[in-house]
C-alpha cells in the first residue's frame, strides 16, 4: 500500500458506514464477511477532507483501471449499493471488488477471487467524477462515526 493505509475521504467514509449498519442484520455470510473486513480496514484508514485528499486515491464515483494477467484489464465505477449496475460496469462499494479497492492509490495491488484461486490486480489508473456525496452531513455525525484516532491529517508522510 502507497500509504501505508487506506485513504478516505470524510464523507465517504460516514456514508460507507451508513450503509454497513443497514446491512447489519444480513444473513448471507459472504456478504456479511465481506463487510466485517471492510469495517476492519476502515477502522486504521487515515482520514481527509476532500480539499486534502491525494489525487491517486480510490474514493466512490472514482473510474478505475485494473490490470491482471495476460495483459487483461477492466474498467468499473465505484458507486453506493443502490446505484450497482453491472451492465454499466458500477460496482458497489459493498462488493467484493469494490471493499477491495477503496481508499487504496494508483500502482498498488489486490489479491480478487476466492481463496486457493485468485488473480493479482494492479490499481492502473483513478479518474475522479464530479459526482461526490452530496449529502450535507452535520459535523455531530462526522465526529460519532470517525475513528477515536482521527485527526485532520493535511499531509501524508511518504
Amino acid at each position: 500500500m502507497k500509504y501505508g493505509s487506506l485513504v478516505l475521504e470524510k464523507r465517504d467514509f460516514v456514508m460507507i458506514k451508513r450503509y454497513e449498519h443497514l446491512n447489519h442484520f444480513i444473513e448471507d455470510y459472504t456478504h456479511k464477511d465481506l463487510l466485517e473486513t471492510l469495517d476492519e480496514n476502515m477502522s486504521n484508514a487515515l482520514i481527509f477532507n476532500l480539499e486534502d485528499m491525494p489525487d491517486d486515491i480510490i474514493r466512490m464515483y472514482s473510474t478505475v483501471t485494473v490490470s491482471g494477467p495476460s495483459d487483461w484489464s477492466d474498467t468499473f465505477q465505484v458507486v453506493l449499493p443502490f446505484e450497482n449496475d453491472d451492465d454499466n460496469n458500477k460496482i458497489s462499494v459493498q462488493s467484493k471488488l469494490g471493499a477491495s479497492v477503496i481508499g487504496l492509490s494508483e500502482g498498488d495491488t489486490i489479491k480478487h477471487g476466492i481463496p486457493g484461486d485468485f488473480v493479482v490486480l494492479k490499481i492502473e489508473k483513478v479518474l475522479h467524477s464530479e459526482d461526490q456525496i452530496k449529502e450535507d452531513i452535520p459535523e455531530a455525525v462526522f465526529k460519532k462515526v470517525l475513528p477515536k484516532q482521527y485527526k485532520n491529517l493535511l499531509t501524508l508522510n511518504i
